[in-house]
Formats: C-alpha cells, sequence, structure tokens
C-alpha cells in the first residue's frame, strides 16, 4: 500500500549512497534514453545495476508492507460489530494479502527469489512502512486506517502507474482501484460512528489523534533529508516528491475532515492564501527514524507474529510444490 517514498537503507542509520557508475557507456546510453522518452523499462531489457536495486529495495519494502499490514486490521476481524463490517474487514485484509503477492511477483522479475525478500524480512534486515508497528486500539482505528493510511497510500501509489518499470507499474493498477475502495470504506464507516453516541464520536476522534501524523510521516522524509530522491525521480521510479505529496494528501484531506466532523491535531494547521495550500506543523522525524529502525510500540510483536504465520504455513508450501511436480511427472508421461 504504502509508499513510493519509503525506500531507505536496510543498515539502520545508514543513507543510501549513490554508486559511480561503471556500466557500458552505450548500453547506459541505450537505458537513459529510454528514460528520457518517459519509456519503460521490461525485465529482458538491460538495466544498470543501481537501477536494479534501487527497484529491488522499493518493491520488496512495498510488498512487506503490505502483508505486515494485514495484522492490525487483521486483529479486529473476529470483533467487528457487525457481520457486514465483518465481511468487509475480511476482503480488505485478503486484498492487502493480494497485492503483497503482486508486488514480490514483480520483484522476482528483477532476478531476486521470494525466499530471498521473506528472509530479509523476517531476519529484520529489511524495512516496511512505521505505519504499522502502532496498535489499533479500537473499532475506529480500523476506519481511520481505511481514511487516512489508506488515503496516503493512494497519493503515494497513483504516481507509481508511471514508474518506469513496467511489471511494477502494471501491478500498481490494480493495487491503487482497490486502495480507493478501501479509503472510501474507511471514511463510510467514520461517517456511521461519527453519527452515534457521544462516545463513538470521542473514539473517531482519539483514533484521528493518534494517527494524523504518523500518516503524514508515511511520504518520507523531508526532501532536503531525502537525497535519494533525485535519482529516483531522474530514472522515472519516482513521480513527485516526498514533500509535494505530503502537500496535497493534506489539502485533500483538510476537507473530507470538516465533512466528518473531527479536528486534526495540528494547531498549526491552517490555509496559506498566498502559497495556496495548507500550512501544517513539525514531524516528529526521531519518533519515524526510531519505529523505522525496529523500536517502535509494536516492531517485535508484528514481526515475530508474521515470522510465525509463516513457519506454521511450511507445510502448505511444501504439499503444493509435491503436488506440483506430481503432475509434471503425469503430464511427462502422458506426452511419452
Amino acid at each position: 500500500m504504502y509508499t513510493q517514498s519509503f525506500s531507505v537503507s536496510d543498515e539502520p542509520g545508514k543513507a543510501l549512497k549513490p554508486v559511480a557508475s561503471t556500466e557500458p557507456a552505450e548500453l547506459m546510453a541505450r537505458f537513459d534514453a529510454r528514460i528520457d522518452a518517459d519509456g519503460r523499462i521490461e525485465p529482458q531489457d538491460w538495466m544498470p545495476e543501481a537501477y536494479r536495486k534501487t527497484l529491488v529495495r522499493q518493491i520488496s519494502q512495498h510488498a512487506h508492507s503490505e502483508i505486515v499490514g494485514m495484522l492490525p486490521e487483521g486483529n479486529w476481524i473476529s470483533r467487528a460489530p457487525s457481520l457486514k463490517r465483518k465481511a468487509i474487514l475480511i476482503a480488505k485484509v485478503q486484498d492487502e494479502g493480494g497485492h503483497g503477492l503482486y508486488l514480490y511477483s514483480a520483484a522476482e522479475t528483477l532476478g531476486t527469489s521470494r525466499d530471498q525478500m521473506l528472509d530479509a524480512l523476517h531476519s529484520g534486515k529489511a524495512k516496511y512502512s512505521s505505519i504499522f508497528n502502532y496498535p489499533t486500539l479500537n473499532w475506529a482505528d480500523v476506519g481511520v486506517i481505511g481514511w487516512l493510511v489508506d488515503g496516503a497510500a493512494i497519493m503515494n501509489q497513483v504516481p507509481l502507474c508511471r514508474c518506469s518499470y513496467g511489471p511494477y507499474a502494471r501491478a500498481m493498477v490494480r493495487v491503487c482501484k482497490e486502495e480507493s475502495f478501501h479509503q472510501r470504506q474507511g471514511y463510510e464507516a467514520l461517517l456511521v460512528m461519527m453519527k452515534g453516541t457521544d462516545e463513538q464520536r470521542a473514539m473517531v476522534q482519539d483514533a484521528v489523534n493518534r494517527y494524523w501524523w504518523k500518516c503524514l510521516a508515511m511520504f518520507g522524509p523531508p526532501d532536503a533529508d531525502s537525497p535519494n530522491s533525485v535519482q529516483g525521480m531522474r530514472w522515472g521510479i519516482k513521480r513527485i516528491s516526498n514533500d509535494d505529496l505530503r502537500q496535497k494528501f493534506i489539502d485533500a484531506t483538510v476537507p473530507q475532515a470538516k465533512v466528518l466532523g473531527v479536528t486534526l491535531p495540528d494547531p498549526d494547521l491552517k490555509w496559506n492564501e498566498e502559497r495556496g495550500h495548507y500550512d501544517y506543523g513539525q514531524i516528529d522525524w526521531d519518533e519515524f527514524w526510531q519505529t523505522v529502525n525496529g523500536n517502535g510500540p509494536c516492531n517485535k510483536e508484528r514481526l515475530s507474529t508474521r515470522v510465525k504465520a509463516h513457519n506454521d504455513g511450511q507445510w502448505v508450501r511444501e504439499a503444493a510444490l509435491a503436488h506440483a511436480r506430481k503432475q509434471q511427472q503425469r503430464a511427462m508421461k502422458e506426452a511419452a
């Protein structure tokens, strides 16, 4: 779901460093020409190793975010307030699992196996979106995740439909359609609660207060502190800078909050007539990096749950492989 901006080093505290190009000049010139013409790079095409590595890092972090992102909401499936809400939430969590599979498949076209990517996640080396390392304390959190978290995801991901790498761009078309539904259903669930009791309205406001700043951090560090953004935009992997995406999200969300009847927890949030945008306060980047680097409220819980689920499913994967081998042997005998 969760970002074109979240492409950080797998080494805590270390920035991604540009590597001097040692690629063949003729091949590099062809690659640059295709990028300059806003063309697509396909798996069989030659590409610089740095481009490949950047894509593997970003796509795998994106995929990890999808499957870890199933956990905070999956925790509420058995406690949904109605059969309707339960069915919607089951479908949404299932969608997120599917998004992870699309993205792992896209990353595999770059020569990295799914096992390698999952090993990096389960060992704690690979990163995923910081937003999923916070607890979902009440039912309103599920609605706020739909409205704000998935709303931020859509803002991040729509530009990825024009990513220069074909498999990633094509995967994002379906992902964005489904995320759009997720955002609408989350907002609708909150509208229902805001028409309910004082306690329900207080639950919604509390959830908004806890998630607002964390959602703004989802777009990645400020442009001045994001040296990799320039190269990502040069290659057509990124299309819009972190700060511009964050501003677009705020400008779109403030009117929605007014309709909903909640207050966004930022005393500095106000319309700037001269800029034509909303001004907003300072994000706590120390908290963001602490969480990204494994020290958030639920980092250990999320990772251990994910590892347990993977280990518990080992027999299913083994059985599927055994069945596939048997089918292949049968087909070969029949062909003979």
